[in-house]
């Protein structure tokens, strides 16, 4: 399953939010059932950052949801964004 989960920080907090979301991806890649995860910072508006997760199941999304690191960087990172993250799953049809 990959996951697509977009991130919009408040412009005084870019550099912040990416600091949260850099320490969120050593541990989160050494995860059981984690197969990828890449974020991306937007070139034309740095205040976008998407990430492209592929996960072995739905319950290893879960467990990463449920991870302390996980859930330090919502703690930290929700009051940096401008706006509620957008989170689609999607399973490869082709």
């Amino acid at each position: 399953m990959k996951v697509i989960l977009r991130l919009s920080a408040k412009p005084d907090k870019v550099d912040e939010l990416k600091r949260v979301l850099i320490g969120l991806a050593a541990p989160t890649r050494k995860e059981p059932g984690c197969l990828s995860y890449e974020i991306f910072q937007n070139l034309a508006d740095p205040s976008d950052f998407t990430f492209v997760e592929e996960w072995a199941s739905d319950a290893a999304l879960d467990a990463h949801w449920q991870a302390p690191h996980t859930q330090d960087a919502l703690e930290h990172g929700a009051p940096l964004l401008a706006a509620t993250p957008d989170e689609r799953r999607y399973i490869k049809i082709v």
